[in-house]
């Protein structure tokens, strides 16, 4: 893709351009400008939920069975293209090209590949005769027009979370894309309707969270809001959803702890440190943040992660031998740098990295692997998301305190225990709050299973069959069986004999 007018908005099944303000997509790795285009109005929004809204009947009265034989073809599609796709994704991103080649796309296509058999198991409760006079059923039936807002960093991966289980369950999506990474998800909606999915059923507005998503949360006609994103932002998602009463799902910011207790595997604990706080360049909600470590353990610990981050290895993210890209942008590189800084001078110790890196190209926005101690519990660099390759280890001494400190955050999306003993990673899977806790890991996701938090870290489930609870409605029919006209309640409000 080169640079040029590139129509950044796909509804009904087609291109479009925008009627709002030109967009500059660039590489963040380089400083390079991709390609340009107009961002979303409040018009085009409004065509796209209008498209969205006509394909819902038909798309709704599809089968699962038919559903998900599209879904289906729609893995194919993008299984042909997942080289092309992880290119795009890793340029745009910023990302390392082994994790858009090894993790991105391959997650993308797999979760299409499991929405595609979950079409057809939408459960209910058994039909039964609760009442004795009455056989009771339950329908599952899709929500209409779902308005999705998806962030930049995994662009196609956390779109497809949204987009896959709604279309599944039958709704039709009018998605938009953080304007910095729409790339990927343009092709997306392309590949769906190259699979059979009719057009209008996935549609792709391009444009600013203040004008189109603005736009797109407060529509009439759009029934549901999905977003992931900031909480701050999506407290303000929720509160126009709510003048509505709109269903809202939302998946916010997190602060995961990383807890390792003095029987740990050390070696394993600081490997899945390094790589839990580094994934995507810690631009990821689950990332590990907080390394509260076991006082006999934790200047060995420290030693070994700061060893392990002086091997990571920043670069061209074509390369394939890079570990570490660049971050999204040049502003949000020295957002992250900025937090480093204030954490320094309110006493907290940079043992590893905290400066942009020298030997990248000037117009990247590169920051070192940074490893902190001796901040303080309600620091900001402890308590707020920095959403950077910035991981912060502080020591605890009883089982007790370490868990209190994974817990001592607004946020609960994610989190993980690292121990030999399983009494103790129970303990802290029922005892910490938060809607995953890993077991001696941190960060693998499968398809099979949801991913969603508490708390300041939002509600409602992605992936699994558990997400098809957020896009579908639970109707009760209630069939009376004895055909008398007279009933036996009748008689506590009139007798009419």
């Amino acid at each position: 893709m080169s640079v040029g007018d590139t129509p950044l908005q796909y509804i009904g099944g087609e291109r479009r351009h925008g009627a709002a303000e030109w967009l500059s997509i660039v590489e963040p790795a380089t400083g390079v400008e991709i390609t340009t285009g107009a961002a979303a109005g409040a018009g085009d929004v409004d065509v796209a939920v209008h498209a969205a809204a006509e394909a819902f009947p038909g798309w709704a009265g599809r089968t699962p069975a038919e559903r998900g034989e599209a879904l289906y073809r729609w893995a194919e599609v993008l299984r042909g293209r997942a080289g092309e796709l992880a290119a795009l994704e890793s340029r745009n991103g910023g990302k390392p090209i082994k994790l858009a080649e090894g993790f991105d796309i391959p997650g993308v296509i797999d979760n299409v590949a499991f929405f595609a058999g979950a079409a057809r198991h939408l459960d209910g409760k058994a039909a039964a005769e609760y009442s004795g006079e009455h056989t009771s059923t339950i329908r599952r039936e899709p929500i209409g027009v779902i308005g999705s807002i998806a962030p930049w960093n995994y662009p196609l991966q956390m779109a497809a979370w949204k987009v896959l289980p709604a279309v599944a369950a039958g709704n039709t999506v009018v998605l938009k894309p953080s304007e910095l990474t729409p790339l990927t998800s343009l092709i997306f909606a392309e590949t769906a309707v190259a699979a059979g999915i009719p057009p209008g059923v996935l549609n792709v507005v391009t444009g600013t969270g203040a004008v189109a998503g603005a736009a797109l949360v407060a529509h009439p006609l759009v029934a549901m809001v999905s977003f992931t994103g900031s909480t701050a932002v999506g407290r303000q998602v929720a509160a126009t959803a709510a003048g509505a009463v709109k269903r809202v799902h939302l998946e916010l910011g997190g602060k995961a702890p990383f807890l390792v207790f003095d029987d740990a595997d050390l070696e394993a604990a600081a490997r899945g440190a390094v790589a839990g706080a580094l994934i995507n360049g810690g631009q990821d909600c689950t990332a590990a943040t907080r390394a509260y470590v076991q006082r006999p353990r934790y200047d060995e610990f420290v030693r070994r992660v700061a060893d392990l981050m002086d091997r990571v290895r920043i670069g061209p993210v074509d390369d394939p031998n890079t570990d570490l890209g660049a971050l999204i942008s040049v502003p949000h590189r020295d957002r992250v740098a900025a937090m480093v800084e204030r954490a320094r001078a309110a006493g907290a110790k940079v043992v590893r990295g905290g400066r942009i890196p020298d030997t990248v190209p000037a117009g990247g926005a590169y920051y070192e692997p940074t490893l902190l101690t001796d901040a303080a519990q309600d620091s900001e660099i402890v308590q707020q998301e920095v959403f950077g390759p910035v991981l912060v280890c502080l020591p605890f001494d009883t089982d007790d305190e370490g868990i209190a400190l994974a817990n001592d955050t607004v946020y609960g999306l994610a989190a993980s225990a690292w121990s030999g003993n399983v009494f103790r990673t129970q303990r802290a899977a029922r005892e910490i709050r938060s809607g995953c806790v890993w077991i001696n890991d941190h960060i693998p996701i499968v398809s099979e299973m949801p991913h969603g938090g508490y708390r300041a870290s939002g509600f409602g489930k992605d992936m699994s069959a558990y997400s098809f609870e957020e896009y579908t409605n639970v109707k009760h029919v209630m069939a009376e069986l004895t055909a008398a006209p007279r009933k036996p309640w009748h008689d506590l409000i009139f007798r009419g004999d």
